[in-house]
């Protein structure tokens, strides 16, 4: 391991560990501790510096090292078992100690490219970019110092360091100039950058600067001025002369223009980039004429650097001369050519021009000294005849001459020739330099060798890079060669390697050259000699002789030149060992210096342990350990011994086979456990053949048992021979003589039965309890029993002389239910002689059953059940299982299930409803209401499950039901079908389950629903090849459901892990998918994205609703004024009614405007049965989703749900009812009159059509509704019902009220101050009338506005099951009375439906006011409905049916009663007045609810408009 000076706690690799090789042959519990120590090290100083945990090794630092002090550590850890038997084991540790410096530099990139003016000053900064906008910034940083300090690099350029500098502070540092540059000269400098920190080094970049132009250079004439001849006959455009001028700046600042500035006389033009001089057109040349031009030459560099030279042109024109020498076009000729073109490729023409056509010769002068090139004498062709060498020479001038004969008639050009290099030469490694290198082994960046190589090509071909092809994390080189070990080198490990480096050049295409380097490792000291095992184990047999060799010990040292000395190690050992052994120093032989008694030693297992270590004398490494454990072993120094010398059995002559005689044991004295110690037995067979074949020994026990069924004579006697041997080394033994004798058949004992079985015993029956008696006889003798198998536990007792087995244990059916016991029966002949004889008959089989008994309570499987259930899930939805487990048997572990749910609070118990119930036989949990908006809320409950079908033992669990929704899910969407998942449901649940439990301890997880793969638009497809996995989580802590996006989280997170683990479950291939979120989820969101894009369409429907409006609420103002004008006309009709006298109407048939919805069977109903008003279950809002599952705030009203009157049944089917016109409650008028008979009959007022026909007649009978709660309960006591006086003064009044018929219509009567009856007179004590308040009349005529306002739903009528009902079966008006303390109530109102300043009379009372609606307890709850019971119900009339004297009694208790005048009735029972009631309230109910809650819950009124 390495070390920095100031690091702890130290790490170690690898990890310092100790395995027990005999882990897996003992149990985890007895399984010793492994304990760490150090043994030993080097330098003797380490305990100063380092200290191992005895449990679990870790190396600490005890405090700072000095580098200089010490450098390496070698320890040697020792590791040993904790249980008193060491076995110790060793290993090695090496400690180096770095420097605080141990990390090497290294640069941020890997090459850098900067740019720079080749007109910069000296100092000037390396730009990053040609614009020389940013400077070329160099990061290397250091990993020993922080990032955002300067490491203090030394940088290092390995060529070029006269040119350029690194700047010397810094992270980033900056390349500057040291010397100008010349462009010219040199165009780029590439070079390799190290970074150093005085220890460690970087690896190079390289570094390339591109010198950019500067317009410094001027163009420049090849000659000062020129001298031309011309002649008159030349023509206009031919070439006078070609001057040239030379730019060494590249680009725009070398390219020249020409022009003449002077003294061309408008004779002469010049081409602006050739500078060929030619005769301007139309000029004709004068004899004797001279010209002195002056020519210019300008680069194009920028406007204001332009730089410029002139020449002058001396031209004069002769004469016409015949011999005038050829001319060349140009008198300096400028050519590149690679050294690598081809031989015999032509470079220039150089053709002359004579005037006179005479031939011209062409050759080279001078500048071609090796002959390279050929200039073709007649054609002028220069061409290259030889390869060049641009190495040797790279640049030639030649001189030609042009000829064509005649004295003077030569002309001469020059032609200037650049060699330009191609990458043609391979990098030359430096022979000089050695290849066979050495390095130290164990040194970090130590110095290997050095190579190097040149290559004479020019630029990027000629600079040279180095790389080793192998050995690369071992080796590396540098930019300059130098070569480096990366890591210490361990010489044990290889001695040798063999580098190979290449070097090649910068070229596009490069050339490359290889060396073989040959590097040796030299050796140090630096290891301890390691025996061949670390653990020895001998076996030493005692007594054996002294200084006999037990064990070769073997060290090898990996070190060079090692000299081994071995030794047993004294430091911790017992000094016995030094006396006991002796270990040869050179060859390591272990030898016993005494001799051991196996039976001397006091230690149990006789084992010595003991180290042993092996020294390097010539080193300076710790010594190598090992350990010896010696083994001792016992070599069978006894011989078994019996306890007797001879033994006696006796056998019954028809014994069968197997029947044990006797047992004989022998005792060895080895130590027990030993194989010396262990005794087995066999017969002789030589002995007494005969009696060897009858009987046997077994091998183990010692039972001498017959081998075959007997048939011998009585008397006779047998011998046998027994052997006891053991297994030590050598093999002992000893004999024994057995003697048996077959007895006489007299005195065996014969069973009764071969078989007991007695009646089963209770397994409450108490310790002592008789089961039963066996019995055996034999000839005078005396009969002794025992019990010789089946009773291991001893749960029975044997009575040997009376053979009563009774119970001696309590027993335990659910530990053993039944028992199989052997019996024997012996005489005490045999008895007596302490032996046993048995038999066929004197043994039997005893079977006792035992009985069970409920001695167990059930127990659930789980203490609290967790589970869940939607939102929108139905009535009897199951929600989860429950399941207890009972030991007994039979009934006693049938289980009944209940729950024991809390009321809710605040609530009365009597009318709450239970949200869940249970099968009582499957223990099936399953919903009893409904959960709209309750998401996020759950129910806590117990169940109770009792054994022996509810009649035993109980025991209880928690259960704890969430309330969720798709909000709470997610879809597992798997490539399976969803066969395959509902058929694994239990098994993925639980992988599920266990992921989720990972971040959520005890959290259930749930399955909603399993089904096909929906997807496309709208989720509408479906896809049965896959499969969807809805499923929630519920956390036990908050009894609520895991959100969905952490149930995302945990799954999507594992989904690799979690298909694992579902391979085994899936088919092949199959897998999860995804785990996406419910469509109901992701519609929602959609759907509230895309409000935003309609919200400007909305905007302008609205606008268009309103426009629309406008008209619509204009006919309405208009209808709604001819509607008040209809009313004031019905109202004056009224009036005018109830002036008229008193008649007797008719009978007839009332209109039933009931309609029928499709039921055949209710047609024509009405005429012979009674009438059954069901009233609504009057239910706050909020509580309508758990109560009736009507969600509040929603237009509906799906199903009825009714509290009906005790006595009838409510019929099977739903509820007929429609909606009737508010407009049928004024359609008809009339008056109420007391018959002769005294009833209340209503006949309204005819009709055009009904002239002259019978009248109509509707009876009107007091509803005894009141008197009882929706439940069908007495809601009052006894004493309030007696309050009534049984006769009434008087019947007047009853004109001059409002009623409402069955029909819907609103029935306004007469008002008369008395009527008459032909049996009964109704008394008042004050027969004044009082006027109504006009305050209530407004009320009521507001309410009654609000039935026009609305759409009243009407009950039907629906079949009873009773044909014979207390209302006689007539059609009837119940009516509602209040409570008070006078004797009677007398209704008189009028009313007028216009507007609220008509006057209205209402009820009439003396000493209380008439109610129209009941007084409940509470106005807050679903209880408050049971008590407004007392309601006004309206009825269509009918034939009336007798009445039984039975009815006619209930209705003397408080209900007066008149009937219809009908077909062939005419029993006359008088008028009887219920008496009052007094309902007891918190709180005294206002007008407005008194007339909501009376006489319109007949009406079925839309929830949402209450």
């Amino acid at each position: 391991m390495l070390l920095k000076s100031k690091v702890n706690p130290l790490n170690v690799t690898p990890p310092i560990q100790a395995v027990d090789q005999d882990r897996n042959i003992q149990p985890p519990s007895d399984r010793p501790g492994i304990l760490y120590s150090i043994l030993i090290g080097k330098p003797e100083s380490y305990a100063e510096y380092f200290s191992l945990n005895r449990t679990t090794a870790e190396l600490l630092l005890q405090k700072p090292i000095d580098r200089e002090l010490y450098r390496r550590f070698d320890l040697v850890i020792k590791a040993e078992q904790d249980n008193g038997h060491p076995l110790p084991a060793f290993a090695n540790l090496q400690i180096e100690v770095l420097d605080e410096n141990n990390q090497a530099p290294y640069f941020l990139e890997d090459s850098y490219h900067g740019y720079i003016n080749e007109a910069s000053p000296v100092g000037t900064t390396i730009a990053t970019n040609t614009s020389l906008s940013a400077p070329l910034a160099i990061v290397a940083l250091d990993n020993d110092v922080e990032e955002t300090k300067d490491p203090q690099l030394q940088f290092s350029l390995d060529s070029y360091s006269d040119v350029f500098s690194v700047t010397a502070t810094g992270i980033k540092r900056y390349l500057t100039l040291v010397q100008p540059l010349d462009r010219e000269t040199q165009d780029s400098y590439t070079f390799t950058l190290l970074a150093s920190d005085g220890v460690q080094q970087s690896i190079p970049v390289t570094v390339m600067v591109t010198v950019l132009d500067a317009n410094d250079n001027t163009p420049t004439f090849v000659n000062v001025s020129y001298n031309v001849n011309l002649y008159t006959d030349m023509m206009p455009g031919e070439t006078v002369l070609q001057v040239s001028a030379v730019d060494s700046d590249a680009g725009p600042n070398g390219q020249v223009t020409y022009r003449i500035l002077a003294g061309d006389q408008g004779h002469f033009l010049i081409g602006n980039s050739t500078g060929v001089i030619t005769v301007a057109p139309g000029v004709e040349l004068t004899v004797g004429r001279s010209y002195a031009l002056t020519v210019e030459a300008v680069d194009n560099g920028p406007e204001p650097n332009r730089r410029s030279s002139i020449t002058t042109v001396y031209i004069e024109v002769l004469p016409p001369n015949n011999q005038s020498p050829p001319r060349f076009p140009r008198q300096q000729y400028n050519v590149e050519i690679s050294e690598a073109m081809r031989t015999g490729a032509t470079l220039l023409n150089l053709q002359a021009v004579d005037r006179e056509g005479d031939p011209i010769t062409y050759t080279v002068d001078s500048g071609d000294p090796h002959e390279h090139f050929a200039l073709q004498r007649n054609s002028g062709y220069l061409v290259l005849d030889k390869s060049l060498d641009r190495e040797s020479l790279d640049y030639y001038t030649l001189m030609v001459t042009a000829s064509d004969g005649h004295p003077d008639g030569t002309s001469t050009a020059t032609v200037n020739i650049v060699v330009t290099d191609v990458n043609d030469n391979d990098p030359l490694f430096d022979s000089t330099l050695p290849v066979n290198l050495t390095v130290t082994e164990e040194q970090d960046h130590a110095y290997v060798g050095q190579v190097k190589a040149t290559d004479p090509d020019l630029g990027a071909s000629g600079q040279v890079h180095y790389r080793l092809i192998n050995h690369q994390k071992l080796f590396s080189i540098n930019a300059t060669g130098a070569i480096r070990t990366l890591a210490p080198l361990d010489r044990e490990v290889k001695g040798h390697y063999f580098l190979i480096v290449e070097a090649w050049d910068g070229a596009v295409d490069p050339r490359r050259s290889r060396l073989t380097l040959s590097v040796t490792v030299l050796d140090v000291d630096d290891n301890s000699p390691i025996f061949t095992q670390q653990t020895y184990n001998v076996n030493l047999p005692e007594n054996s002789p002294k200084d006999t060799v037990i064990l070769q010990l073997k060290a090898r040292d990996a070190d060079l030149s090692s000299n081994l000395t071995y030794r047993i190690r004294t430091e911790g050992s017992d000094q016995e060992i030094v006396q006991l052994f002796h270990i040869d120093p050179v060859t390591g032989e272990l030898s016993v210096l005494k001799v051991l008694d196996y039976e001397t030693l006091t230690d149990p297992e006789a084992t010595y342990t003991f180290t042993v270590e092996a020294l390097d004398t010539k080193g300076t490494m710790p010594p190598g350990l090992a350990s010896v454990s010696v083994r001792i072993m016992d070599m069978n120094d006894f011989s078994p011994v019996f306890s007797q010398s001879v033994y006696r059995g006796m056998v019954a002559p028809n014994a069968v086979k197997g029947t044990i005689v006797t047992t004989v044991k022998a005792n060895d004295s080895d130590p027990v456990g030993t194989p010396a110690g262990l005794v087995r037995y066999k017969v002789d067979q030589e002995a007494y053949p005969y009696s060897s074949s009858i009987f046997g020994v077994e091998e183990q026990t010692g039972h001498v048992v017959t081998r075959v069924n007997l048939n011998e004579e009585p008397n006779l006697k047998f011998s046998l021979v027994v052997v006891a041997y053991d297994d030590g080394e050598p093999v002992k033994k000893n004999t024994t003589l057995v003697e048996i004798t077959v007895l006489q058949p007299s005195i065996i004992p014969v069973f009764t039965q071969e078989e007991y079985r007695f009646p089963p015993v209770s397994e409450e029956t108490a310790v002592g309890t008789p089961v039963g008696v066996i019995m055996a006889a034999a000839v005078n003798q005396t009969i002794v029993y025992s019990i010789v198998e089946g009773n291991e536990g001893g749960s029975f007792a044997l009575n040997e002389t009376t053979g009563v087995i009774s119970t001696a244990k309590p027993l335990d059916y659910e530990t053993n239910s039944s028992y199989v016991l052997k019996v024997e029966a012996d005489s005490m002949r045999v008895v007596s002689s302490n032996l046993r004889a048995p038999s066929k008959t004197n043994t039997a089989k005893v079977v006792i059953d035992v009985q069970d008994e409920n001695d167990h309570p059930p127990v659930f499987s789980r203490s609290l059940y967790i589970g869940g259930v939607a939102e929108d899930a139905k009535t009897f939805t199951s929600v989860l299982q429950v399941q207890a487990l009972d030991k007994d048997t039979g009934n006693y572990s049938s289980m009944i299930y209940r729950l024991i749910i809390p009321p809710p609070a605040g609530k009365d118990t009597k009318d709450s409803k239970d949200g869940f119930v249970i099968e009582p036989y499957s223990g099936v949990v399953k919903t009893a209401i409904m959960y709209r908006n309750m998401r996020r809320s759950y129910f806590k409950f117990e169940v109770v499950a009792t054994d022996n079908y509810g009649q035993g033992h109980s025991s209880k669990a928690e259960i704890v039901v969430s309330v969720v929704n798709q909000l709470d899910m997610q879809v597992v969407v798997s490539n399976v079908p969803p066969t395959y998942v509902e058929k694994n449901k239990d098994k993925l649940l639980s992988i599920l389950e266990h992921y989720v439990q990972e971040q959520i301890p005890g959290a259930k997880v749930v399955v909603e629903t399993i089904g096909p793969h929906r997807h496309g638009e709208g989720m509408e497809q479906e896809d049965y090849t896959k499969s969807d996995l809805m499923i929630y989580a519920i956390d036990p802590l908050t009894n609520r459901a895991v959100s969905r996006q952490e149930l995302y989280k945990f799954l999507d997170g594992k989904l690799l892990d979690i298909n694992k683990e579902f391979q085994p479950l899936l088919p092949p291939g199959g897998r999860i998918l995804e785990i996406r979120t419910p469509e109901v989820v992701t519609s929602v969101k959609k759907a509230v994205q895309a409000v935003g894009y309609t919200e400007g369409a909305l905007l302008a429907l609205a606008v268009i609703i309103i426009i629309c409006c406008v008209p619509a609420i204009l006919i309405v103002i208009i209808t709604y004024r001819q509607f008040k004008e209809r009313q004031a006309e019905c109202a004056k009709t009224a009036r005018i009614q109830m002036a008229l006298p008193t008649g007797k109407p008719g009978g007839g048939t009332a209109n039933n405007l009931y309609e029928e919805l499709g039921d055949n069977a209710m047609r024509g109903y009405g005429q012979h049965e009674t009438q059954q008003l069901l009233r609504p279950s009057l239910l706050r809002p909020e509580e309508l989703s758990m109560e009736s599952g009507i969600d509040p705030g929603q237009d509906y009203y799906t199903q009825d749900y009714y509290n009906y009157d005790h006595g009838y049944d409510l019929p099977q089917y739903g509820s007929r009812r429609k909606l009737i016109s508010p407009s049928g409650l004024y359609d008809e008028y009339g008056e109420v009159v007391v018959d002769d008979d005294g009833s209340y009959y209503y006949s309204p007022q005819e009709s055009d059509g009904e002239h002259g026909s019978k009248k109509r007649r509707i009876k009107l009978v007091v509803d005894r509704e009141y008197e009882t709660s929706s439940t069908g309960e007495d809601s009052m006591p006894e004493t309030q019902r007696s309050r009534l006086p049984s006769t009434l003064n008087s019947h007047a009044n009853v004109n001059g009220s409002i009623y409402v018929a069955q029909n819907g219509s609103i029935i306004r009567t007469r008002r008369s101050m008395t009527a008459t009856g032909p049996t009964h007179t109704l008394t008042t004590t004050n027969n004044n009338l009082k006027l109504n308040s006009p305050v209530f009349s407004t009320r009521l005529a507001k309410h009654f506005k609000k039935l026009d306002k609305m759409a009243a739903t009407l009950e039907e009528r629906m079949p009873l099951n009773n044909p014979r009902t207390a209302d006689g079966g007539c059609n009837t008006l119940r009516t509602f009375q209040s409570s008070g303390t006078a004797t009677s109530a007398t209704v008189t109102s009028s009313f007028s439906n216009t507007d609220n300043n008509k006057t209205l009379n209402v009820f009439n009372t003396r000493q209380s006011s008439v109610s129209l609606g009941s007084t409940s307890t509470s106005n807050t709850g679903p209880e408050s409905a049971a008590s407004k019971s007392n309601l006004l119900k309206a009825a269509q009339g009918g034939t009336e049916q007798p009445q039984s004297t039975e009815e006619r009694d209930e209705l003397k208790e408080g209900e007066r009663e008149s009937k219809v005048d009908g077909s062939n009735d005419d029993i006359d029972d008088g008028l009887v007045m219920r008496e009052p009631l007094e309902c007891p309230s918190d709180r005294t109910q206002s007008d407005e609810e008194e007339l909501w809650m009376g006489p319109w819950n007949s009406l079925h009124i839309p929830m949402t408009k209450l």
